[in-house]
């Protein structure tokens, strides 16, 4: 039997539902129902409108029935309905509903606010998220269990000195019917020994504190990178590159600091009170007693104080991202600050970022350092009572002066693992927040989806036949950038792609090359659903050459050679010459092993073009995509580029956007989008004879470069 699938409307008069079970879909208003069976139903579809969307069913008798109304805010549950549908009316597997499912908590069956990061913020529970942390431990445990016991054995040594400082120096050293009497020379030998040993332990655990906490750092950022590696743009989309590298960086760093300063001197400090204690309980029980009045009252603090950190380490968090995107917007875009002359509008925009930051850290500075200092005192009152308690009993002769002694030298170390307990909320809150947001990033489920491992379809070749049907994409729920598109491209046709800006080309080309997956409908390889292919045989056999051309930090060599590592120094010189690259890059000051960015070398942007193409000539690809590639470079050189490019598409299936319609003259066909729809198919004289979309853009065109030559 099917799962039941059901979602109602919200857009007043009488509730609305509509359920799919066992190949029944049934319509119900109040009393009233309707039912169609499977083999009546072609297809569900989901339209848009403004405020407000619709579910569907077009019969195959030819009728379309609007079934249901809803909200923009439902767009989600009802794309994810109406895909189920046809998945299965097309006999596909219920993956669609699968993902609708996991996209919300289990718990309270609320959406996840952000897609990407399945964490339900009000169902989070923290103490899942500690014992996950914890999880980390594992690699590290046996350098974890030395420092422990390496810090354990200084603790221990380091009990020795209060002991013989006081009662035995005191009173069986300095008293002449002592045991030790006189004997000072050996009692602080024994001293001195004790503190050796305690000092060499101490820079011993030190050593290997500091090999673990750097393995800790480097293996967490790698891990947090590696995930980011993984994830599709579509995750990119939704989030600031600023917020990205604080999680690289700053909470990799609050973590490791939970392995080195956190657990470790929690389980030491532990140990070492319950020990400190039992030393003070057996000396004298009634005296111990008094040093532990203030403990409730210190528990107590900390624990009202752990969810007002937790708020403010949230915000220090956003306001650092915030702050971070500032930067590298301005440090990115410096071209067009300098051009536009808004220096003084970055310092501001700087300013009111770093104002933010400068607020909470002084938030968080504030309540540190008047919270803290009042639980210190707390436990600071527990040592003026042993004095006043213990000194009137060494008086009474109920004491004697060197178990006082003693008893005050414990008391001090006592009150250092408390001192480190109560600020074990601090610690705590800004690590655990920390683990929070590396978690969303590898547990983020914006991933591209993955069929199982004996569904992978490998194509080590391709002819390079693409094929859409009923694709259908947005990178917003409820805002559909291309809908019902379907076209077949055969092997070695040049397909042009033009319509207005916002039309939808640069998205197509981005669901060709699987960048991302249509939200609807499916894109063939070769007759290969595109989901199923082999992902690095995929990326083999697809080629892009951009509009904003990205170069690596490195040689030119290297940028060459980005996509095939083992190419030879000659493959990588042929490519450049059939990329009309080979002259300029001879004469730059080192030639191929000139690194890019450094002692003034910057290349112009047809340089940098015809770097990127001679990259795509050595990935030697069956299929190309060209994406506004002769868009920003002048005359001359785009002469250049485009007798590279010419040399390039050769027997390969292309697919070309071009700011110059007059560039794709040569194209096979051109396929011409407009508000999202593919409207109008043929070659550049068909589509003119039409006279319609393709007609009015070149003649538009032409017309205004005819005129800036007049005016020129």
């Amino acid at each position: 039997m099917d799962d039941l699938l059901s979602i109602q409307g919200d857009l007043g008069g009488l509730k609305q539902v509509l359920t799919y079970q066992d190949g029944v879909l049934t319509w119900k208003e109040g009393e009233n129902t309707r039912s169609w069976q499977e083999e009546e139903l072609e297809t569900v579809k989901l339209h848009h409108y403004v405020g407000s969307l619709t579910i569907n069913a077009k019969l195959k008798d030819g009728q379309e029935l609007v079934l249901l109304r809803g909200s923009q805010g439902l767009a989600r549950q009802y794309q994810m309905f109406a895909q189920t549908i046809n998945n299965r009316l097309q006999g596909k597997d219920d993956r669609a509903y699968a993902k609708e499912v996991a996209d919300r908590c289990p718990k309270c069956q609320r959406y996840y606010a952000d897609p990407a990061r399945p964490i339900c913020l009000r169902c989070l529970d923290r103490r899942s998220l500690s014992k996950r942390v914890l999880g980390l431990a594992p690699p590290y445990l046996r350098q974890i269990a030395l420092m422990i016991l390496l810090m354990l054995a200084s603790s221990l040594v380091g009990l020795i000195s209060p002991f013989l400082g006081g009662r035995i120096f005191f009173d069986e050293v300095l008293d002449s019917a002592g045991r030790y009497a006189g004997r000072i020379g050996q009692v602080v030998l024994a001293m001195f020994l004790a503190q050796l040993v305690t000092l060499f332990l101490s820079i011993w655990q030190g050593r290997v504190n500091s090999r673990v906490s750097a393995r800790i750092v480097f293996d967490l950022k790698t891990q947090v990178f590696t995930a980011m590696q993984r994830l599709s743009l579509k995750f990119y989309n939704n989030q600031q590159t600023g917020s990205l590298m604080t999680r690289v960086n700053n909470d990799a760093t609050h973590l490791q600091a939970f392995f080195h300063d956190g657990l470790p001197f929690f389980i030491v400090n532990s140990m070492r009170l319950v020990g400190i204690v039992a030393v003070l309980l057996a000396m004298d029980w009634q005296l111990a007693l008094y040093v532990l009045i203030p403990v409730p009252l210190i528990v107590l603090g900390t624990a009202k104080l752990h969810p007002l950190l937790w708020r403010l380490y949230t915000r220090r968090f956003r306001a650092l991202s915030r702050l971070n995107a500032v930067v590298n917007d301005s440090l990115g875009g410096v071209r067009v600050v300098k051009a536009f002359g808004t220096e003084h509008e970055e310092i501001q925009r700087f300013s009111r970022n770093n104002q933010r930051v400068f607020a909470v850290n002084r938030e968080v500075g504030q309540m540190s350092s008047t919270v803290f200092p009042a639980l210190s005192y707390l436990m600071s009152l527990g040592a003026l009572v042993i004095w006043g308690v213990g000194g009137s009993r060494v008086l009474w002769g109920d004491l004697t002066f060197g178990t006082l002694i003693t008893f005050t030298g414990y008391l001090g170390m006592l009150y250092g693992p408390l001192d480190f307990m109560t600020r074990i909320v601090d610690w705590w809150s800004s690590s655990m927040n920390s683990a929070q947001r590396i978690f969303e990033v590898i547990d983020s489920n914006e991933l591209l989806w993955t069929p199982e491992p004996g569904e992978i379809v490998p194509m080590p070749r391709v002819k390079g036949s693409i094929a859409a049907q009923d694709v259908t994409f947005g990178y917003e729920e409820g805002k559909p950038v291309l809908e019902d598109i379907s076209f077949t491209v055969e092997p070695g046709e040049m397909i042009g792609i033009v319509g207005r800006s916002g039309a939808g080309k640069s998205t197509l080309i981005n669901l060709i090359s699987r960048l991302y997956d249509p939200t609807a409908g499916i894109i063939f390889l070769d007759g290969v659903d595109l989901r199923y292919v082999d992902q690095k045989d995929l990326r083999r056999q697809v080629g892009m050459v951009l509009q904003d051309t990205f170069l690596f930090r490195g040689t030119v060599f290297e940028n060459i050679a980005y996509g095939r590592t083992d190419a030879s120094y000659e493959e990588v010189v042929q490519a450049a010459r059939i990329a009309n690259a080979h002259d300029f890059i001879t004469k730059l000051p080192d030639g191929y092993e000139t690194v890019l960015g450094q002692r003034n070398v910057d290349l112009s942007g047809g340089e940098k073009q015809r770097i990127s193409i001679a990259r795509v000539i050595l990935h030697d690809p069956e299929i190309l995509i060209l994406d506004e590639a002769t868009a920003s470079i002048d005359t001359e050189t785009e002469q250049l580029v485009q007798e590279a490019l010419e040399r390039l598409v050769r027997g390969r299936t292309t697919f070309a956007i071009a700011h110059r319609l007059s560039t794709l003259r040569q194209a096979d066909r051109l396929f011409v989008l407009d508000r999202g729809k593919l409207v109008e198919v043929g070659s550049h004289q068909e589509l003119l004879k039409k006279r319609g979309i393709y007609y009015k853009l070149f003649t538009t065109q032409r017309d205004a470069l005819s005129h800036i030559g007049v005016a020129g």
